[in-house]
Protein backbone atom coordinates (compact mmCIF):
# COMPACT_ATOMS: atom_id res chain seq x y z
CA UNK A 1 0.00 0.00 0.00
CA UNK A 2 1.25 3.15 -0.85
CA UNK A 3 1.46 5.89 2.02
CA UNK A 4 2.21 9.34 2.50
CA UNK A 5 4.78 8.28 4.28
CA UNK A 6 6.43 5.80 2.35
CA UNK A 7 6.70 9.03 0.14
CA UNK A 8 8.40 10.72 2.47
CA UNK A 9 10.75 8.37 3.24
CA UNK A 10 11.54 7.21 -0.64
CA UNK A 11 12.28 10.75 -1.20
CA UNK A 12 14.51 11.22 1.77
CA UNK A 13 16.52 7.62 0.62
CA UNK A 14 15.89 8.66 -2.99
CA UNK A 15 17.35 12.40 -2.73
CA UNK A 16 20.52 11.05 -0.14
CA UNK A 17 21.58 8.59 -3.01
CA UNK A 18 21.07 11.17 -5.53
CA UNK A 19 23.17 13.54 -3.68
CA UNK A 20 26.05 10.59 -3.16
CA UNK A 21 26.18 9.83 -6.81
CA UNK A 22 26.28 14.17 -7.61
CA UNK A 23 28.83 14.29 -5.29
CA UNK A 24 30.75 11.46 -6.56
CA UNK A 25 30.44 11.41 -10.54
CA UNK A 26 29.85 15.28 -10.45
CA UNK A 27 31.97 18.08 -10.91
CA UNK A 28 32.29 19.64 -7.69
CA UNK A 29 30.06 22.66 -9.14
CA UNK A 30 27.40 24.25 -6.56
CA UNK A 31 24.27 22.79 -7.33
CA UNK A 32 20.91 24.77 -9.05
CA UNK A 33 19.54 25.37 -5.36
CA UNK A 34 22.85 26.92 -4.04
CA UNK A 35 21.97 29.58 -7.18
CA UNK A 36 18.46 29.73 -6.57
CA UNK A 37 19.44 30.53 -2.79
CA UNK A 38 22.13 33.09 -3.85
CA UNK A 39 19.93 34.90 -5.98
CA UNK A 40 16.64 34.95 -4.16
CA UNK A 41 18.15 35.12 -0.49
CA UNK A 42 22.38 36.11 -0.50
CA UNK A 43 24.33 38.59 -1.27
CA UNK A 44 27.52 36.05 -2.76
CA UNK A 45 28.15 33.27 -5.75
CA UNK A 46 26.50 30.39 -5.59
CA UNK A 47 29.98 28.96 -3.96
CA UNK A 48 29.26 30.51 -0.34
CA UNK A 49 25.70 28.84 -0.03
CA UNK A 50 26.54 25.15 -0.37
CA UNK A 51 24.87 24.14 2.63
CA UNK A 52 21.64 25.82 1.67
CA UNK A 53 21.63 24.39 -1.22
CA UNK A 54 22.18 21.04 -0.37
CA UNK A 55 18.95 21.73 2.58
CA UNK A 56 16.87 22.70 -0.26
CA UNK A 57 17.45 20.06 -2.75
CA UNK A 58 17.05 17.61 0.22
CA UNK A 59 13.65 19.47 1.03
CA UNK A 60 12.74 19.38 -3.08
CA UNK A 61 13.38 15.66 -2.62
CA UNK A 62 11.19 14.73 0.05
CA UNK A 63 8.45 17.13 -0.98
CA UNK A 64 8.55 15.50 -4.75
CA UNK A 65 8.51 11.73 -3.20
CA UNK A 66 5.02 12.79 -1.02
CA UNK A 67 3.81 13.85 -4.74
CA UNK A 68 4.88 10.64 -6.16
CA UNK A 69 3.25 9.24 -3.31
CA UNK A 70 -0.02 10.70 -4.02
CA UNK A 71 0.50 10.28 -7.28
CA UNK A 72 0.86 6.92 -8.26
CA UNK A 73 -2.49 5.17 -7.38
CA UNK A 74 -3.91 7.85 -9.09
CA UNK A 75 -1.71 6.22 -12.45
CA UNK A 76 -1.91 2.66 -11.80
CA UNK A 77 -4.37 0.87 -10.02
CA UNK A 78 -2.36 -2.13 -8.92
CA UNK A 79 0.78 -0.27 -7.46
CA UNK A 80 3.54 -3.28 -7.84
CA UNK A 81 7.25 -2.46 -7.72
CA UNK A 82 7.75 -2.92 -11.32
CA UNK A 83 5.02 -0.61 -11.50
CA UNK A 84 6.79 1.97 -9.21
CA UNK A 85 9.77 1.66 -11.30
CA UNK A 86 8.38 2.21 -14.46
CA UNK A 87 6.44 5.47 -12.79
CA UNK A 88 9.53 6.67 -11.38
CA UNK A 89 11.39 6.19 -14.19
CA UNK A 90 8.99 8.36 -16.02
CA UNK A 91 8.44 10.69 -12.83
CA UNK A 92 12.54 11.41 -13.35
CA UNK A 93 12.75 12.55 -16.75
CA UNK A 94 9.87 15.15 -15.75
CA UNK A 95 11.69 16.32 -12.66
CA UNK A 96 14.36 16.14 -15.28
CA UNK A 97 12.74 18.81 -17.40
CA UNK A 98 11.15 20.72 -15.26
CA UNK A 99 14.36 21.46 -13.41
CA UNK A 100 16.30 22.23 -16.49
CA UNK A 101 13.75 24.42 -18.57
CA UNK A 102 11.54 25.68 -15.72
CA UNK A 103 14.18 26.37 -12.98
CA UNK A 104 17.80 26.42 -14.70
CA UNK A 105 17.11 28.14 -18.21
CA UNK A 106 13.80 30.40 -16.49
CA UNK A 107 14.32 31.13 -13.18
CA UNK A 108 18.19 30.76 -12.94
CA UNK A 109 19.04 31.84 -16.73
CA UNK A 110 21.61 29.00 -16.78
CA UNK A 111 22.88 27.13 -19.80
CA UNK A 112 24.24 24.00 -19.19
CA UNK A 113 26.44 22.29 -21.11
CA UNK A 114 25.67 18.96 -23.08
CA UNK A 115 27.67 17.23 -20.30
CA UNK A 116 26.27 18.81 -17.24
CA UNK A 117 22.54 18.48 -18.61
CA UNK A 118 23.45 15.37 -19.01
CA UNK A 119 24.68 14.71 -15.76
CA UNK A 120 21.86 16.27 -14.45
CA UNK A 121 19.12 14.05 -16.24
CA UNK A 122 21.39 11.00 -14.97
CA UNK A 123 21.05 12.08 -11.15
CA UNK A 124 17.38 12.51 -11.66
CA UNK A 125 17.09 9.15 -13.44
CA UNK A 126 19.06 7.78 -10.25
CA UNK A 127 16.05 9.37 -8.14
CA UNK A 128 13.12 8.44 -9.71
CA UNK A 129 14.23 4.56 -9.82
CA UNK A 130 15.28 4.55 -6.09
CA UNK A 131 11.68 6.26 -5.18
CA UNK A 132 9.67 4.28 -7.48
CA UNK A 133 11.96 1.17 -5.97
CA UNK A 134 11.21 1.88 -2.39
CA UNK A 135 7.62 3.02 -2.59
CA UNK A 136 6.89 0.29 -4.91
CA UNK A 137 8.57 -2.26 -2.44
CA UNK A 138 6.37 -0.78 0.34
CA UNK A 139 8.81 -0.56 2.53
CA UNK A 140 6.35 1.92 4.98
Amino acid sequence: MVTIVSGLAGGLVATVVMTVFMLLLGDDSPPPTAALWAKFIGDEGPEAYMPQGMLLHMLYGIGAGAVFALALPLIVSDVTLVSALGIGFVYAIVLTVVGAVVWMKGVLGMDPDKATAMQFGFFHLVYGLVLGGVVGAGIL
